[in-house]
C-alpha cells in the first residue's frame, strides 16, 4: 500500500541536468522538489558549448528566446583536430556548435522551471537514502536547521561527477581512472595571443578571450599525472604549467575561476536501481572535451523527464511495485542512454587519446588527419559529437 509522499519525485542537485530535468517533470504533471546543497547559483564559466540535439531540446521547450542570441561556437574539433560540426546536418537550423555560459543557461533554465511549479530548495544537502517498495525516502540537512526528511515515489541523482546519490544508493561504476590530467582557468589581467589546440614539445596550450575580457586557458604538461586534489589547483600551478609548455607567463593573472580534469571513463552500469535514478555526471564520468558531457548530460533529463513523470502520473499504467518488468519506461530510459552515454565515452576516450597523447600519437593524428578527409567520415563523427546519432543508410 502507498504511504503519503512530500513530492512526486525528488532531484538532487541544481545545475543544468537537475533543472531541465525538473521543467520536464512539471510539463509532464509530476510534482518535483530540487535538492541543492549550494547556497548560491554558480557564478562560473564551465561548460559553455551546445550542440545540435540540445539546441532543438532547448528550441522545442522555448528555452532559446529566455537565453537570447546565442554566438556560435566556431568550427568543432575531434581530439583537437579540425571537425566542422556543420557536417552533421547540412542546412539544419542549429548545425554547429553554440557558446552559452553555464552561469546563464542555469539562471534560463531555474526561472522555467520554477515558473512551471518545481520547488527549488538550495542549502540542502543530502545524507541519508532508503528505497523502499512504495516510495523514497531522503534524508538532508538544511543550512541552520535540524535534520529532516523528504518522501517521494522516486528520487534522481543529478548532483555530479562525485555524486552522493550514486554512493549512498549504492550504484556500481565500470571503466577507467584518469590517467592524465589537464588544467584550465579563467584570468583577469594577461594578454596572450589566441591558440586552439596547439601542440609543443612539452605537451598542449589553448587560450581564447571570453566576451568580458578574460581570458579562458588550458594546458597539459606531457606525462602530468592527475592529483588526489581535495580543491582546485592554485594560479601558481597553472602558470607553472603555462610556462613549461608555452614559455609565457601568466603569473600576473587574477583568477576568476579555476580548475582540472583528467581523462577518467566510468559508467553506472545501470541508471536505475529501485525507486532511485542517475542523469548527466552522476551517471557518466568522462573528460569534459568539446562540451559533450554537459550535453550528453542535458539529453540524459530531456529523456528522462518525459518518461518518468507519464510514469509517476499513472499515464504509464504501471509501478516497479509490480516486479521485474513493472516500470518498462524506465528500462526504456537505462537501455536509451545507457547506450548513448557509453558509445560516447569511447568517443571522448578516443579524443582524449589524440589530444593528450605527446608524439608517440604523431602517426596516429596523421592518418586520423587524412581519414578526415572522406566525408562520411566527417559526417558520421559530426553527428555523434552533435547528439544526431549516426547517419541513415542509403
Amino acid at each position: 500500500m502507498t504511504g503519503p509522499r512530500d513530492t512526486d519525485v525528488i532531484v538532487v542537485g541544481a545545475g543544468p541536468v537537475g533543472l531541465l530535468l525538473a521543467g520536464e517533470l512539471r510539463l509532464g504533471g509530476a510534482r518535483v522538489t530540487v535538492l541543492e546543497q549550494l547556497t548560491e547559483a554558480t557564478t562560473e564559466s564551465r561548460a559553455s558549448t551546445l550542440h545540435t540535439r540540445t539546441m532543438e531540446i532547448l528550441a522545442e521547450r522555448g528555452l532559446l528566446e529566455r537565453l537570447g542570441p546565442l554566438p556560435s561556437g566556431g568550427p568543432g574539433h575531434f581530439g583537437g583536430m579540425p571537425l566542422d560540426l556543420t557536417a552533421a546536418a547540412p542546412g539544419h537550423r542549429w548545425a554547429g556548435q553554440w557558446k552559452c555560459p553555464q552561469a546563464r543557461l542555469e539562471a534560463a533554465l531555474y526561472d522555467w522551471a520554477t515558473e512551471l511549479g518545481a520547488r527549488v530548495l538550495r542549502g540542502h544537502a543530502v545524507t541519508g537514502l532508503c528505497s523502499r517498495p512504495d516510495r523514497v525516502e531522503a534524508g538532508f540537512i538544511e543550512l541552520g536547521a535540524a535534520p529532516a526528511v523528504l518522501t517521494a515515489a522516486y528520487l534522481v541523482g543529478c548532483d555530479g561527477e562525485r555524486s552522493t546519490v550514486r554512493q549512498l544508493a549504492g550504484f556500481e561504476l565500470a571503466g577507467e581512472d584518469g590517467a592524465v590530467e589537464m588544467l584550465r582557468a579563467d584570468l583577469a589581467g594577461i594578454d596572450v595571443p589566441n591558440r586552439r589546440f596547439e601542440r609543443h614539445p612539452h605537451g598542449l596550450a589553448t587560450a581564447f578571450r571570453w566576451p568580458d575580457g578574460t581570458t579562458r586557458v588550458m594546458v597539459h604538461v606531457h606525462g602530468s599525472r592527475p592529483q588526489r586534489r581535495t580543491r582546485p589547483p592554485g594560479l601558481d600551478e597553472v602558470a607553472a604549467a603555462w610556462a613549461r609548455v608555452t614559455g609565457e607567463d601568466i603569473g600576473a593573472g587574477t583568477p576568476v575561476w579555476l580548475n582540472s580534469f583528467d581523462n577518467t571513463r566510468l559508467q553506472a552500469t545501470r541508471y536505475v536501481k529501485g525507486r532511485v535514478l542517475l542523469a548527466g555526471d552522476a551517471a557518466h564520468v568522462q573528460m569534459p572535451v568539446g562540451g559533450q558531457a554537459l550535453n550528453l548530460g542535458l539529453q540524459d533529463a530531456a529523456d528522462l523527464g518525459r518518461k518518468l513523470a507519464e510514469h509517476v502520473t499513472g499515464d504509464a499504467g504501471s509501478d516497479p511495485a509490480d516486479g521485474p518488468g513493472g516500470a518498462p519506461l524506465l528500462d526504456s530510459y537505462h537501455d536509451t542512454r545507457h547506450r548513448i552515454g557509453a558509445a560516447t565515452l569511447t568517443n571522448i576516450q578516443a579524443q582524449a587519446r589524440l589530444l593528450l597523447g605527446g608524439p608517440e600519437v604523431d602517426g596516429l593524428r596523421s592518418v586520423f588527419g587524412e581519414l578526415l578527409e572522406i566525408g562520411s567520415a566527417r559526417r558520421h563523427l559530426a553527428r555523434a559529437i552533435s547528439g544526431l546519432g549516426p547517419p541513415e543508410p542509403g
